[in-house]
């Protein structure tokens, strides 16, 4: 009897440590996913920024949080006026987010009076509402390459911009994605305007 108890105290202690092996193995496969699936997210489909500065001001606030949207550009170009969020400066951490003015192709110049002209035409927009004191590289016309995009902030005189010879044209690899959703403050949460 006593050989029974201990044949099936032994069999008890056998299953006990299966069934604790089966459940960790199922945890690291669980977290594993988890983590393999958020790094897809982040990568290819989209990720959390905040807004610093007053640039976009008054489409978008300092402070500001935003997811943003990978996808769209993966299977078509961006348009004008879509609020991108892009890497300026190779091999830096630092995001900018502008508004697309200007696409691959077009001249873009901005004359004495603070009018954009998109090959020769004004362009007709009311983004940003004041008068633009500085056309800065673009008070001569620049003609755009063929993945590249003139992007300025809707608070034109304070914003640095496609204007800057710091920033420039814009390449299509630079880019991130697109502005979608504002999730903070819980006031303004939406989706973001575009056109």
């Amino acid at each position: 009897m006593n050989q029974e108890k201990q044949n099936a105290s032994v069999k008890d202690s056998q299953d006990g440590e299966k069934n604790m092996k089966k459940e960790i193995l199922s945890w690291v496969f669980y977290i594993l996913f988890v983590v393999a699936l958020t790094y897809v997210i982040i990568t290819f489909v989209g990720q959390r920024t905040r807004v610093d500065g007053r640039s976009m001001m008054n489409t978008l606030s300092d402070g500001d949080n935003l997811i943003v949207e990978k996808l769209s550009y993966r299977f078509g170009d961006p348009e004008r006026f879509d609020i991108i969020v892009f890497r300026p400066y190779e091999n830096e951490k630092e995001y900018y987010i502008k508004r697309i003015i200007g696409l691959p192709g077009e001249t873009v110049q901005i004359d004495e009076n603070g009018k954009i002209y998109i090959n020769g035409e004004v362009l007709e927009e009311n983004y940003g509402a004041e008068t633009i004191r500085s056309a800065g590289r673009a008070s001569e016309p620049i003609t755009l390459g063929e993945n590249e995009y003139f992007v300025m902030g809707d608070n034109r005189n304070n914003s640095k911009d496609s204007r800057s010879e710091d920033v420039g044209n814009v390449s299509r690899s630079q880019i991130i994605g697109r502005a979608w959703v504002r999730i903070w403050p819980l006031s303004k949460i939406g989706v973001l305007k575009h056109q």
